[in-house]
């Protein structure tokens, strides 16, 4: 719990922003149950092919398939999730994704539905293929023209990992894949899991050899995000008792030569900060800005699964509700807590970096925690998963809940719109994310298989 001093001080400087991101949530929730929205692109259009409905003037194109044929003659892998668009020459875009299979899923196994097509690659630059149950997660590469809407070629670039969840782009032209798992050798393959992997975006077939970055942290990793100047990361965890993590690279842009990995502390606390508000009175409101700061953490290979819960018993490190979603640039970065709130349907978080970031100067100017968004309204967003900065300044979200999912569009100010609607399945929204032109919006349908390329109006936004 928080001190006295440090309670009455935070809340006399965030009433008026709390009451001010109530006011806007109230007037979304009157739009959405109207169904006329004030803000976004207008009502969806439901989508004849029965695949996805958007807005007027907006199209889709299915641009991979689970279980087609790749240039390097292995098969799509099925659960596609996080993924990334980067410049490719020609003005192509290459896209990196995320695959979330278990060694149990070989039915949508890249190398097919008995593994037949494993001996096709190098078993030495998988993480973990060697032995009777191969880790069958990964990634695979697109290389797609915006300009033409075709998708050039597809390929194998990790393998050999397990449930690749989420990750995120690197200022450097990487893509930073996260495990989401906690295996030991035996439980299922022959390696621990829950590391970190870097894959090049190349524009030629290539498999990488998966190399863990174990000062990154062994835990459930979600996603990534990489502070511009700093070369800081931030990683978060999709567990209901996460913690948000940051590492400080030795050399920034060369992961490999190690670094710190520290948890998020709110200023002024006694004790854990448990910014989840499952109960009646929230600890944290919205509009409200917590000063923060880092605390080195010990042993982040973490054999017990136990990192998180040493960085709050030990260290007073904030507790949040299933970190999963992160995106941001050089002044703020966005987290999605999927079952955050009362309701538990999601909460997003601004965390605005000091003018110091990573540096002993912190303290001077430090780091600040803000709630952006806690809706407690599912026709508004439910269970916030994967999310992305938009080129207009907008968060586009995935949702991931039990029912209808939705691409959600939040602006600046909190105002909230819907987007697209998977009109195919129950199946969550993954790994939303532009093109570098600006001119495509990259998603995936994860149960179904399916990656999507979205073009449409898109200055056409209303409410500016």
């Amino acid at each position: 719990m928080l001190s006295r001093r440090a309670f009455l001080t935070r809340s006399a400087a965030s009433v008026g922003l709390g009451f001010a991101g109530l006011r806007i949530l109230t007037t979304a929730s009157e739009a959405a149950a109207s169904g006329n929205l004030a803000y976004g692109f207008g009502p969806l259009v439901r989508d004849p092919a029965g695949i996805m409905d958007l807005p007027k003037g907006f199209r889709y194109r299915v641009i991979s398939r689970v279980g087609q044929t790749m240039a390097d003659g292995l098969l799509v892998p099925g659960k596609p999730d996080g993924m990334a668009a980067f410049p490719g020459p020609d003005g192509d875009t290459i896209v990196v994704c995320n695959h979330e299979l278990e060694p149990e899923w070989v039915r949508e196994s890249p190398f097919g539905p008995g593994n037949q097509k494993l001996g096709m690659i190098d078993r030495a630059k998988g993480y973990d293929l060697s032995g009777p149950r191969p880790s069958l997660g990964g990634t695979t590469t697109i290389r797609y023209s915006t300009r033409t809407g075709e998708t050039k070629a597809q390929w194998m670039s990790l393998a050999g990992t397990n449930r690749n969840c989420a990750g995120g782009p690197t200022p450097w032209g990487t893509w930073l894949t996260c495990e989401e798992d906690d295996r030991l050798p035996g439980d299922a393959g022959e390696k621990d899991h829950g590391w970190i992997f870097e894959v090049p975006a190349d524009a030629e077939p290539r498999l990488h050899e998966a190399k863990p970055l174990r000062a990154m942290g062994r835990f459930y990793h979600e996603a990534v995000a990489v502070h511009p100047s700093s070369g800081v990361i931030y990683l978060t965890e999709d567990r209901a008792d996460a913690s948000v993590y940051r590492f400080i690279p030795n050399v920034p842009g060369k992961l490999e030569e190690g670094g710190r990995l520290q948890g998020l502390r709110v200023i002024g606390s006694d004790a854990a900060l448990d910014t989840r508000n499952w109960s009646s009175e929230p600890a944290v409101r919205v509009g409200e800005r917590l000063r923060v700061e880092w605390v080195d953490l010990e042993d982040p290979h973490a054999p017990e699964d136990d990192l998180r819960h040493r960085a709050q018993r030990g260290h007073g490190c904030a507790i949040f509700a299933r970190t999963e979603g992160v995106w941001g640039d050089e002044d703020a970065v966005y987290i999605g807590c999927t079952t955050g709130g009362r309701e538990k349907i999601g909460q997003i978080w601004t965390y605005r970096p000091s003018p110091h970031e990573g540096t002993e100067r912190e303290r001077e100017a430090p780091a600040t925690l803000e709630l952006f968004i806690e809706p407690n309204d599912q026709s508004l967003i439910e269970n916030a998963d994967n999310l992305t900065i938009a080129p207009w300044g907008d968060l586009i979200v995935c949702e991931d809940s039990r029912g209808d999912d939705n691409l959600v569009g939040v602006t600046p100010e909190g105002r909230l719109y819907r987007f697209a609607h998977n009109a195919l399945s129950d199946s969550e929204f993954a790994g939303v994310c532009f093109s570098p032109d600006a001119s495509t919006l990259f998603v995936n349908l994860q149960s179904d298989g399916l990656t999507l390329a979205i073009e449409g109006p898109w200055k056409s936004r209303r409410g500016d």
